[in-house]
């Protein structure tokens, strides 16, 4: 019998988005937001007032006296992400978490964090996988791939490290003895031994597996249909366990195994997954698909965010619907037309939503062969790699790998298919390119795209009216250097209509020149070293660029593999910024992909871990500034007040000047692209006193812009 033809439920609240909003929020500039999912429960943690729960990698808490929610992340609270286990520890009254990099963290039931880097930091020879956590009074014994190590969780130190070199699945204190599992049988110890010697672990054949079971674990079943981890609560008297939603319910069970329900669907707000490999930025909504390349099997799922809630379009029945796997989605766009229909590209056709539902999916079949396989014989394959609207309304995709001439594919308004292409789209064992990524329209009408697979890594434009092709497969610099590109794999276009590229070589751009003649090659931009010689290095060379961003002051948001994001002044010449993980809540230096939210300056990095964002100093400008798009905010700027100040709605590169009421200056500047920020300080750095100042505008050509006002209260 069902859980749900079985239970009672009794309490069925917390379903409400003010409960279970986590703490995202809109973060100030300079701060970070990180955005996890919370869908696939692992480990839960009764710790009290608290439950800790691991989920898709991310820890969150519910508090059982107030039913709130806490989500942890790097950005509030952790010193890490991507946790693989957790265990809660009565006698220290706190919470240990083990990453997926060896980094240790330890919280309590107040939130507080502690972190313990020794182990994350310390170079060792073995393998430092971690396998297993068990809690023995005030320690904690976290077994590994070469041995033990003994956490004080007191007083946040690593006590002991017992090199065994053996792989430890589990540990456990039992009278005076410790005893380990291991891949060659089961090891042990009297507690009072050196246990640091290897030689004072001995084999015991007489000791039972079932020793190793602890209160800490987690307990799984399948009794209800699906796969259930559950632990009991001894001081709130319930089971906690995941629901099959993946959202942690609570229940109490009778004698004769009766269960009643007295909470259920508690998550922080979130994403289904943590896979971002694909991001476009529409308004103020972010709406993103998963997959890097077709067989991870990852579900085709596509995710949007808006004012910092999530919105899942419909996965469940399309494989029944289609008959095809609903896997790995390659790529999205949204019509500009009509933004309630979306198109999604995946490794078996195009798939069509409308108001977050499954429309239809566009198949070799439906379309009588203009989309074609990449394996014969198979409908699993019809590789859509790369998609995007012109500004005409018409949907363009790329057919990689595919059986035909044609791989460049138009789906007009009308609702037909087009396909396009010659012999240098041809470039895979005689079929279509490998691997196009990165499709996108310019300002003037053309569609870009890049093929990322090493045989040909060139990158083309199609111009959409007279449906020519131009191919650029000459990565040669205007040095004359030949800079052996094998991967280009992204495309943008600036606000001064250049193109930019990414490369494994680091980021190269076409000028106009460039674009009309593609035998000019391409142009890396040089820094100028400021040393008093005339020598310049090359902009991010040999950085293995993933994907490029331009925002609203045209400065270049720069995604690499391995080495964080760059950003990259609006000239060129200026690295502004260079986050890692190491000196930012940046969550991973592997970045997927970018995009700018040009509204309000956020930008989403999607990472191999997840995904995050950073909030800006700039927007896109207006053409006009008038008292209707021109505003500050906070406005008014009440006492203790320490944040910047913020203009937005000017016009591109802006000049803006701060006046007190008598018309005195005490601030001046520039906008970046159509924002401009304020530390509230004079032009002597300090506090200004308090009163009515206004903010003057002005366009960059010198025309008048418009006034608006900034009340300061100190």
């Amino acid at each position: 019998m069902s859980l749900m033809k079985r239970a009672t439920v009794v309490i069925v609240l917390f379903a409400l988005k003010c409960l279970f909003a986590g703490n995202i929020h809109a973060a100030g500039l300079g701060e970070w937001n990180i955005y996890m999912a919370y869908n696939n429960i692992t480990d839960i943690e009764p710790a009290g007032k608290n439950v800790f729960v691991l989920s898709s990698g991310s820890l969150f808490s519910y508090n059982v006296n107030d039913g709130s929610i806490y989500a942890f992340n790097k950005a509030n609270a952790l010193n890490d992400c991507t946790i693989e286990h957790i265990a809660w520890n009565a006698n220290a009254k706190k919470l240990i978490a083990t990453y997926d990099n060896y980094n240790i963290d330890l919280v309590d039931n107040d939130g507080n964090v502690y972190n313990i880097s020794d182990y994350y930091s310390k170079a060792l020879t073995y393998d430092k996988t971690i396998n297993h956590i068990t809690v023995n009074g005030i320690y904690a014994y976290v077994s590994t791939n070469f041995g033990v190590l003994k956490v004080n969780m007191r007083d946040e130190e690593i006590s002991d490290t017992y090199i065994l070199n053996m792989k430890v699945m589990n540990c456990c204190v039992s009278g005076s003895s410790i005893f380990v599992l291991t891949d060659n049988g089961i090891y042990s110890a009297l507690t009072s031994e050196n246990l640091l010697d290897k030689s004072v672990w001995k084999k015991n054949e007489t000791a039972s597996e079932s020793i190793f079971a602890s209160q800490n674990d987690i307990e799984t079943t399948t009794i209800h249909g699906y796969t259930e981890y559950r632990t009991y609560d001894n001081a709130n008297k319930c089971w906690w366990s995941n629901q099959q939603n993946g959202t942690l319910q609570s229940y109490v069970e009778n004698e004769s195994g009766q269960q009643t329900i007295t909470r259920s669907n508690i998550t922080p707000d979130g994403p289904r997954h943590n896979h971002f490999a694909f991001m476009r930025s529409y308004g103020n909504r972010l709406y993103s698909c998963g997959s890097y390349t077709w067989d991870l099997l990852y579900d085709a799922t596509i995710q949007t965010l808006e004012n910092y809630s999530w919105d899942i379009y419909q996965s469940e029945g399309i494989s029944e619907t289609t008959g095809r796997s609903f896997k790995d989605m390659l790529c999205l766009d949204v019509d500009p037309f009509d933004s309630r229909r979306v198109m999604g590209g995946a490794r078996n056709g195009v798939y069509e939503f409308y108001d977050g539902r499954f429309v239809k999916i566009h198949t070799a079949e439906s379309t009588g062969g203009t989309i074609s396989t990449a394996v014969q014989g198979s409908n699993e394959y019809e590789l859509i790699t790369a998609m995007c609207y012109d500004r005409n309304g018409n949907l363009w995709c790329f057919n990689s790998r595919s059986y035909t001439d044609k791989p460049l594919l138009k789906l007009d308004r009308t609702g037909n298919w087009t396909a396009y292409g010659n012999e240098e789209l041809l470039t895979y064992k005689g079929r279509s390119a490998g691997f196009v990524k990165g499709m996108m329209a310019d300002s003037k009408g053309n569609i870009w795209f890049a093929n990322n697979l090493w045989l040909t890594p060139a990158t083309y434009r199609f111009n959409t009216e007279t449906n020519t092709l131009y191919t650029y497969a000459a990565y040669i610099n205007q040095d004359n250097v030949n800079m052996e590109v094998t991967s280009a794999c992204t495309v943008a276009e600036d606000l001064d209509g250049n193109i930019w590229i990414g490369t494994n070589k680091g980021p190269v751009m076409l000028t106009q020149e460039q674009i009309d003649n593609p035998a000019l090659g391409v142009t890396q931009i040089k820094i100028p070293r400021n040393d008093g010689t005339d020598n310049a290095d090359y902009l991010l060379a040999n950085i293995d660029v993933s994907c490029i961003a331009v925002d609203g002051a045209n400065r270049k948001w720069i995604g690499t593999t391995g080495n964080g994001i760059y950003l990259i002044s609006s000239d060129n010449m200026e690295q502004t910024h260079h986050f890692l993980t190491t000196n930012s809540n940046l969550i991973s230096n592997n970045i997927e992909s970018i995009a700018v939210n040009n509204t309000t300056g956020e930008v989403y990095i999607g990472t191999d871990k997840g995904l995050c964002s950073y909030m800006s100093d700039a927007t896109a400008a207006n053409e006009d500034m008038n008292k209707d798009n021109v505003y500050a905010y906070p406005n008014p700027v009440t006492p203790g007040y320490e944040g910047l100040i913020t203009v937005v709605g000017l016009s591109f590169n802006a000049n803006v000047k701060i006046l007190t009421a008598s018309g005195a200056v005490v601030a001046e500047g520039t906008s970046n692209g159509g924002m401009f920020t304020w530390d509230g300080k004079n032009k002597d750095g300090h506090r200004v006193a308090s009163g009515v100042y206004m903010v003057a505008t002005a366009k960059s050509d010198g025309s008048k812009g418009t006034v608006c006002k900034i009340a300061i209260i100190n």
